[in-house]
């Protein structure tokens, strides 16, 4: 293992990759943050924090990924949500990438999915970006150095920036192309500087992979009880919904904040780091990620920031809604330093219901779990993008469609069968709207939402009387020490409770839309369970 600019054939040649002028193999934090400044890729901010623009794009091109379809994948990816790449077009595009690195400059960095030593992933990320590696760096895991030895790559992750796929010659979409081929286990990122692809790719890999072999992967953040990792709990949930802000209780050590997977031996955290939105991130409100944005090696993205001070403004939207900083898990005062707990005994799906219908909290049978699991959803308000005049539904199924590589039932099934097998409680949290929709009613109230969380979690809320939810069958608690008695009860928050009745059916029946196409592939019980 070579550090510097000696053969770096050595170690490449094996993955196809021949006659660059210089590699730089697995350099430090330091080293890199050095090499990137000194490449012009961006600049030292205050603290030391790397800031860097992504450029044209500020977020994934989920339009422009595609799966390599072979007799592998035939029958195992889920086409209808996957885009197919013939081997043919996949050859081609992976011989001009090739010839594109020759004479060039590359960042390799060696690093491991998965906290879990049986089920990681040892994974080669190739970069022509300095600072890619740095990201990649904090959000994978680091093998110590003496492990690097005898470092073998199971995958290997190529990422050119600088090169443009051409669709009528690679069969793409676009000049942009995030390429999964599960035959040559290698991943091919071109045309994109947003480095968020990275990492989404290996969690792609991960979540097909690991259903193999009884493992869960999950699109969700976690946690446990300070001293006791067996006392877990993991939380789903798309954008906007609480799924960092809640899971990061200071009473609590987090495991990770994104992406985990669930064994026969418990959970475990994918990544080694954290990749935090920060736009209106405040000290006051966050204070530790805010405290990483002027952490030194910390990448901040897309932020607007003064050139002269270089002081960050959370609040500019500018270049981006979606300005995010990466970071090492360390950076985090209460993040575990194993990434590993027990079986969670608590399953948490959150959702954001700006129709303001789902209750605060309701609990779930393990057939209702996987209808809401396989449902994903969240809504988006009225006002946040151009066209939206009242609430509009989100299903993304398993709260993660763009990442799931095989049929949301593979992990449905996967995810009903461990929570019926480990005894763990299921809860839905609505953190939405409340007597009223988007515009008439109000947020819930965060307190009551974190008061009924720690509830569920310390067992108390088991001990409250509860009532069957007309509209989704699930059972909602009736009264909770330290929460509103109507908040409990949506009906009783709205003025009319004939316009909730309304609204109530209009979104049952967007669920029972949605749920549709999961029904020829579903059990009895979870249909049954689907609607009160």
């Amino acid at each position: 293992m070579t550090q510097g600019r000696v053969n770096p054939n050595h170690q490449l040649e094996h993955q196809g990759i021949s006659g660059v002028a210089v590699a730089h193999y697995n350099y430090v934090e330091a080293a890199l943050v050095e090499a990137a400044v000194s490449r012009g890729e961006g600049r030292l901010g205050q603290g030391g924090a790397f800031l860097c623009s992504t450029g044209q794009f500020t977020g994934r091109s989920p339009k422009d990924k595609f799966v390599v379809r072979t007799a592998t994948t035939e029958n195992t990816i889920w086409w209808e949500n996957n885009a197919a790449m013939t081997p043919e077009n996949y050859a081609r595009l992976k011989a001009d990438m090739l010839e594109h690195v020759k004479g060039g400059e590359l960042f390799v960095q060696d690093l491991y999915a998965g906290a879990d030593p049986i089920h990681r992933l040892d994974v080669r990320v190739v970069t022509e970006l300095a600072w890619h590696g740095l990201f990649i760096r904090h959000l994978l895991r680091r093998p110590a150095r003496d492990e690097l030895e005898g470092f073998t790559p199971e995958w290997t992750i190529l990422n050119l920036p600088s090169f443009k796929a051409d669709p009528a010659r690679h069969g793409t979409r676009t000049e942009t192309a995030i390429v999964l081929n599960f035959d040559d286990k290698t991943v091919l990122i071109a045309n994109t500087a947003y480095a968020g692809e990275n990492k989404k790719s290996v969690f792609t890999i991960l979540n097909y992979l690991l259903p193999e072999k009884g493992v869960m992967a999950m699109h969700c953040s976690a946690n446990h009880a300070i001293g006791n990792p067996v006392d877990a709990a993991v939380f789903f949930g798309l954008s906007g919904t609480g799924k960092t802000t809640l899971s990061a209780s200071p009473d609590r050590t987090l495991i990770g904040d994104d992406e985990h997977g669930w064994s026969d031996r418990g959970i475990f955290n994918f990544e080694g780091g954290c990749y935090a939105k920060t736009i209106d991130l405040s000290r006051e409100a966050e204070p530790e990620i805010y405290a990483t944005t002027h952490r030194f090696g910390t990448v901040v993205e897309n932020m607007v920031y003064d050139p002269e001070t270089l002081e960050l403004d959370f609040f500019n939207r500018s270049l981006t809604e979606n300005t995010r900083c990466a970071y090492p898990l360390e950076a985090i005062s209460n993040a575990s330093a194993t990434g590993l707990g027990g079986h969670p005994r608590h399953v948490v799906m959150l959702t954001c219901d700006a129709f303001g219908v789902l209750p605060p909290i309701a609990r779930l049978t393990p057939a209702q779990a996987m209808y809401h699991f396989l449902s994903g959803f969240t809504s988006k308000a009225a006002g946040t993008e151009r066209g939206i005049t009242e609430p509009q539904p989100t299903f993304s199924t398993c709260f993660g469609a763009p990442f799931m590589p095989r049929r949301p039932e593979v992990y449905g099934k996967l995810l009903q069968q461990k929570i019926a097998k480990l005894g763990a409680s299921c809860w839905l949290v609505n953190t939405g709207w409340t007597g009223g929709a988007y515009g008439t009613g109000k947020r819930m109230p965060i307190k009551a939402t974190r008061a009924l969380l720690a509830a569920a979690l310390d067992g108390s809320l088991n001990g409250v009387e509860f009532r069957k939810d007309p509209n989704f069958g699930f059972e909602v608690p009736v009264e909770v020490e330290g929460v509103a008695h109507a908040l409990l009860d949506p009906r009783r928050t709205w003025t009319d409770p004939h316009a909730y009745d309304a609204q109530a059916r209009k979104l049952v029946e967007m669920f029972q839309k949605n749920f549709a196409q999961y029904a020829p592939y579903i059990d009895a019980d979870v249909k049954a369970a689907a609607i009160g």
